[in-house]
């Protein structure tokens, strides 16, 4: 289970609700997390991997268990919310506890729907949260520039090195641009990052387009296309959904889903997509694990070692580290059984150092 959170932010009807019900509706099976207490604005969803279905086939598993992620739905966000109108102060202390962004923008019209701010126009909205977020920054910047003023001007050399650096964070939020904006060494991130700015978490852009244009909008709808130019600056993803579409796909089983997709044109839902940028924007990756009991996806990010990796599966792996035998996932499938891989070399015996990769097929030695 992956404690990471994605926050899911969005100015009123613009369809973040839709969208969160969805998840929610689409949500993890909860006999796979007996340890976990949902709330109700978070909803924890599958990540969908054909990998596993190829495993349970191969070692006749008794059941599966995906990774999973956690969408966190944060109400409240409307013009003036870092002054605290609206949810103000509540919505951007419940931002800062999640570890990226995925900011739905609406690029429909429709009359039925008004919008908060007149007429349709995504990157106004966009605008309108960043600039929300960067002056709830730039309130944390200020007051700590103002606690390391007194031990800089005392000769504390590490206070003036920082308080440098949050100059240069301070000067591009004065201009409602995100500090991810500023280029920063990876010591530089380590002194701003108790600091928890808001802007400095990565962000996916949800595009929610008309459920009559969800297989053409990516290429086609005006709007996409502007949010599209405006996340090449920022050097984020931009996903195409349509609330709409996933709220009815949620309320589908499996093959009416796939008939359903078929239909609009699509291979892959929507929801599906958002898991899996999401996975990759907050450098995730998967090992695997399987036998006749059980084929299971363990969540861990990217550089983990091998002993961390098992202590993901159980702290007594981790203590009691020997070395992992392992085989990627495709060498596998191509070799046909675990049996036919050794055979030929492919299985391969890795300490304490080694760096696990995404679809490594794993089995612990340990000794406790």
């Amino acid at each position: 289970m992956s404690n990471l959170e994605v926050g899911i932010v969005g100015l009123p009807n613009v369809g973040k609700s839709t969208l969160f019900n969805a998840i929610t509706k689409a949500g993890a099976e909860a006999a796979n997390y007996p340890f976990c207490t949902i709330e109700p604005n978070v909803g924890v969803v599958d990540v969908p991997d054909p990998r596993l279905q190829v495993l349970s086939d191969m070692n006749q598993a008794r059941k599966i268990v995906p990774a999973s992620i956690r969408f966190v739905d944060i109400a409240g966000l409307v013009k003036g919310a870092a002054q605290g109108e609206g949810l103000g102060n509540k919505f951007l202390s419940h931002i800062r506890q999640v570890d990226a962004v995925a900011q739905v923008v609406r690029c429909f019209k429709d009359e039925n729907i008004t919008h908060v701010e007149g007429g349709i126009d995504p990157i106004r909205d966009i605008e309108i949260i960043n600039t929300e977020l960067c002056l709830a920054d730039l309130e944390s910047v200020e007051k700590r520039m103002e606690r390391l003023q007194k031990l800089a001007k005392s000769g504390d050399k590490k206070a003036r090195e920082e308080l440098d650096l949050l100059s240069r964070v301070k000067e591009v939020l004065g201009e409602a641009l995100p500090a991810r904006r500023v280029e920063m060494t990876e010591d530089e991130l380590l002194l701003v990052r108790d600091l928890n700015l808001l802007t400095l978490k990565p962000t996916l852009f949800v595009a929610n387009v008309a459920e009559d244009e969800v297989a053409t909008a990516d290429a086609e709808n005006q709007y996409v296309q502007k949010v599209k130019e405006y996340a090449a600056h920022e050097k984020a993803e931009v996903i195409v959904v349509s609330a709409k579409v996933e709220s009815e796909i949620a309320e589908l089983d499996e093959t009416d889903a796939k008939d359903f997709l078929a239909e609009l044109g699509l291979t892959e839902s929507g929801l599906d997509k958002l898991i899996k940028a999401s996975f990759k924007l907050l450098g995730l990756i998967t090992f695997l694990t399987a036998g006749v009991q059980e084929v299971h996806a363990w969540t861990i990010t990217n550089g983990t070692k091998a002993p961390a990796a098992g202590g993901k599966i159980h702290s007594d792996i981790e203590r009691g580290f020997i070395r992992a035998e392992i085989v990627s996932y495709d060498d596998l499938i191509a070799a046909g059984s675990q049996n036919a891989a050794r055979e030929k070399g492919q299985v391969r015996l890795e300490g304490k150092e080694y760096i696990m990769k995404d679809g490594d097929v794993t089995y612990f030695r340990f000794n406790v």
